[in-house]
């Protein structure tokens, strides 16, 4: 019995036409006290009507396993990233179906509806192709592809649950990462907004020693060189390589702050997914840091093969924690890590002056030894407040101190300039491509 019921009863639903269908009848027989001949059509349709809703149902439930579904995903998602994924059926049965897919997506989507009909011929097969688009790492745990198959008469639906539990890890934006590695091969990023810099002098590295042709720096002439061979040699240069870049990233709870779901350690980790391809593309050596109020990560700077891996497998591991910040660890460890001068970029957040101040002062020490950019985050939606116009008292005052808080921001990159030090302030949107970009531009300046 409860064998039947399983196979049976509960994969047993009735369609919106079963229930018209009754409607119907029961207004006859409502009528059929007025009327009374009508009492034995309304009879007699409504045990005709019984006849083919047992039918449908033996059609239906005749046969096992005649749809089938596969689901189709990637190896893993891309966070912040549209993601493909495939859902292949094919119908058995010998006549034309209505399926209505219904997906159980993961939590994360909050996605309870997530559904697609089709009608398939006798023997077809046929795909839904959707996206989904995550807003954190982590795992994503996909359950079952449930099927509502509806014979040509629509009156009665088999529920077929396909188990298909599936589980994809959402890495950093490594399709971010493909966009924009082509163009990193070119000498800037002139498609994605950056424009071309003019070298400045030689850079540091010396390629060889070559005989002098019409055209060439005559302050590359090598005097020793050409004394001995008895005719003019020149110095040839390259540009310099193998210098090292580290992507510096605050975990603390200033990097918590959202913007479109995502939050502002997600889009520092997408740009320093980006910025370390960019970096062994050109032949530097990248490596990461990550600190809270302790040190996180410490991946020394290298370019040798699976160094990339590495970075993005520490990536995804990455959490905001909500601790103040502890930049005088950050300021150790550098100081007793790394010896030679580097380019430390900052993935970090200020919303007020009197926390910069607290910071400032290891910063600045840093900054003393290596070269550092501070990249920090515009809040987008006091932009939109201030962009708003103002109808009452209480919108004057909510725009003001949107526009303080504003000014501010902008004085804390004046502030970073007094001192020596570079800062990027930009949206969170734009923080790789802008990232990037500063980075191609100090390579074409050799200001590493």
């Amino acid at each position: 019995m409860k064998k039947l019921f399983r196979q049976y009863l509960k994969p047993l639903f009735f369609g919106t036409r079963t229930y018209r269908v009754l409607i119907a009848i029961v207004a006859l027989f409502v009528i059929s006290f007025a009327v009374s001949w009508l009492f034995v059509i309304a009879q007699g349709i409504l045990l005709l009507f019984f006849v083919i809703v047992i039918t449908d149902f033996i059609i239906l439930f005749s046969q096992r396993n005649l749809l089938t579904a596969k689901r189709m995903l990637p190896d893993r998602f891309s966070n912040g990233d549209e993601n493909p994924v495939v859902v292949l059926i094919e119908n058995n049965y010998p006549f034309n179906t209505t399926v209505e897919i219904l997906e159980e997506v993961p939590v994360q989507f909050q996605l309870r509806s997530h559904k697609k009909t089709l009608l398939l011929r006798p023997g077809a097969h046929a795909s839904w192709e959707y996206t989904l688009k995550p807003v954190e790492r982590g795992e994503y745990y996909f359950g079952n592809i449930n099927l509502y198959a509806k014979s040509p008469l629509q009156l009665v639906v088999r529920r077929i649950i396909i188990s298909h539990e599936q589980i994809v890890k959402v890495f950093p934006s490594f399709f971010q990462m493909r966009k924009y590695e082509l163009m990193a091969h070119t000498t800037n990023l002139t498609d994605a907004g950056s424009r071309r810099i003019r070298k400045l002098g030689h850079s540091l590295e010396f390629e060889q020693i070559k005989d002098y042709v019409a055209g060439d720096d005559i302050r590359s002439i090598n005097w020793k060189a050409t004394a001995r061979k008895g005719q003019l040699m020149v110095n040839s240069f390259t540009d310099e390589r193998s210098q090292q870049i580290y992507c510096v990233i605050d975990k603390g709870r200033v990097m918590k702050m959202p913007f479109e779901g995502m939050t502002l350690l997600d889009y520092a980790i997408n740009a320093c997914l980006m910025l370390s391809k960019v970096a062994l593309i050109r032949q530097d050596k990248a490596g990461l840091i990550s600190f809270a109020d302790t040190i996180g990560t410490f991946i020394p700077a290298d370019r040798r093969q699976g160094q990339m891996t590495n970075i993005v497998e520490n990536l995804y591991n990455q959490q905001t924690q909500f601790k103040e910040s502890d930049y005088e660890r950050l300021f150790t460890l550098i100081s007793t890590r790394i010896s030679q001068r580097s380019l430390l970029i900052l993935f970090t957040n200020f919303e007020s002056h009197a926390g910069l101040e607290r910071q400032l002062p290891f910063i600045r020490k840093i900054a003393s030894r290596h070269l550092v950019l501070v990249v920090f985050f515009e809040n987008t939606e006091l932009k939109e407040l201030i962009d708003t116009p103002a109808h009452t008292i209480e919108d004057i005052y909510q725009k003001t101190i949107a526009e303080k808080f504003a000014y501010e921001k902008r004085l804390m990159v004046k502030e970073f300039q007094k001192h020596g030090v570079l800062a990027i302030l930009t949206t969170p949107e734009q923080v790789t491509i802008n990232t990037v970009n500063k980075y191609l531009e100090l390579k074409a300046r050799q200001a590493i």
